[in-house]
């Protein structure tokens, strides 16, 4: 089968080590040389992606170039502690959740697909319509995201994203301020939206101020460290987190889209946020699962079956994903409520969030996308294939978030 994928961030270069564990010859066009793409922030992984990338035979490298986050806490903007629960998993699971950096994830990933004998063509943007680079291709990967072009290919009347109500800046601090966790996911709820901070091993905090704001800013590139103190001078931990501020980054603003109706067709299918982007903290987590159901359907039949395979594929995901993005408006609501709105969280919050969290998110985070046939490394002397032993996934090792 020869495959092309359109986008080389998380979604795309996780189907290529997919798609090449189950034979298929596949290219994948990335439009941005850099590995960050558009936007250079942290990513996490909850529990399911950990399991994904130990299918992709990644895990291990993925660890390595994050840290592990074993809580989350939730504090109202007064400072006062509303919720503490396991971050990503059940409390029970040994391993953590994974942040890291968004560049890295995917430097992992494209190195892994390379290795797998992928060609990843950076610096080069497909819209997924039939061309030279597509034409001989029995199947079409749309991996391209929110924006994606190979969406309006498949279906010109696709809903288009607009404007979430909400932009993001991301940020790093040079010291933990006094006073403050030195370690764990820290949800702030704030007056003007949610700020998040994260105390890194190597000493400094990573963070993010998400803004509430009914327009989006006119110039993104102007918002800098005198608004963000501004915004949120009221809540004191984000205060001080901003007061030790080495570097923010450029905003970034939140989108928002209809359901997709149109996911596949004939010999082209989208996953990630091309079709589905479910936000609460799950993109990468379920592109990577998206990836493995997908080879896995498609090792299922033969190529000439390819449309039956995407069928089922996208029948068995789409439940998911969209009670993820249900899960995602419920979210942006807590983050854009009004001042009566939070000092009832605040009082609700700390007698019912940590017993009820857990049973809400089970079906996330014990889903187990399957495994993949195991990489092929050496050749012995009957002709057969054998398997390094450190190459082959473990489905009993236990994985969290």
């Amino acid at each position: 089968m020869l495959v092309t994928v359109v986008g080389g961030g998380v979604a795309g270069s996780a189907a290529a080590i997919a798609l090449r564990r189950i034979g298929a010859d596949v290219t994948v066009y990335e439009a941005y040389d850099d590995p960050a793409g558009p936007v250079g922030s942290y990513v996490s992984l909850a529990v399911n992606g950990l399991r994904a990338l130990g299918a992709l035979g990644c895990l291990r490298q993925v660890q390595s170039a994050g840290f592990p986050v074993a809580r989350q806490r939730m504090w109202s903007g007064r400072g006062k502690l509303v919720g503490d629960v396991a971050r990503g998993r059940r409390p029970e699971d040994s391993l953590h959740s994974v942040t890291l950096m968004r560049a890295d994830l995917v430097s992992v990933l494209r190195a892994t697909a390379r290795e797998a004998g992928a060609r990843i063509v950076a610096g080069q943007r497909l819209d997924g319509a039939p061309g030279p680079r597509t034409a001989d291709a029995d199947l079409i990967v749309g991996a391209d995201g929110i924006w994606s072009a190979t969406r309006h290919a498949l279906d010109p009347a696709a809903p288009r994203p607009s404007y979430a109500g909400l932009y993001s800046v991301s940020g790093t601090s040079g010291t933990v301020p006094p006073g403050l966790p030195r370690d764990g996911f820290n949800w702030i709820f704030a007056r003007h939206g949610v700020f998040i901070f994260l105390p890194v091993p190597d000493g400094t905090v990573w963070w993010t101020a998400q803004v509430a704001a009914p327009e989006p800013p006119p110039d993104p590139s102007a918002i800098g460290l005198a608004e963000l103190s501004r915004l949120f001078s009221t809540e004191p931990q984000a205060a001080a987190v901003l007061r030790t501020a080495t570097a923010v980054r450029t905003a970034n603003l939140g989108h928002v889209l209809k359901p997709v109706t149109h996911r596949h067709r004939d010999r082209i299918v989208l996953i990630g946020d091309a079709a589905h982007p479910v936000g609460a903290g799950q993109g990468a987590s379920i592109a990577l699962e998206d990836a493995i159901i997908l080879a896995r359907h498609l090792a299922a039949v033969t190529p000439d079956a390819t449309p039956r395979a995407l069928a089922a594929f996208d029948r068995e995901r789409q439940p998911r994903a969209g009670k993820l993005a249900r899960m995602e408006t419920s979210n942006r609501d807590a983050k854009t409520a009004g001042p009566i709105a939070a000092r009832m969280r605040e009082m609700i919050m700390p007698r019912v969030f940590d017993r009820c969290y857990e049973k809400a998110t089970r079906w996330l985070y014990d889903f187990d996308p399957g495994m993949l046939p195991a990489p092929a490394t050496t050749v012995q002397a009957n002709g057969e294939f054998a398997l390094a032993s450190d190459e082959i996934p473990q489905t009993d090792c236990p994985v969290g978030i």
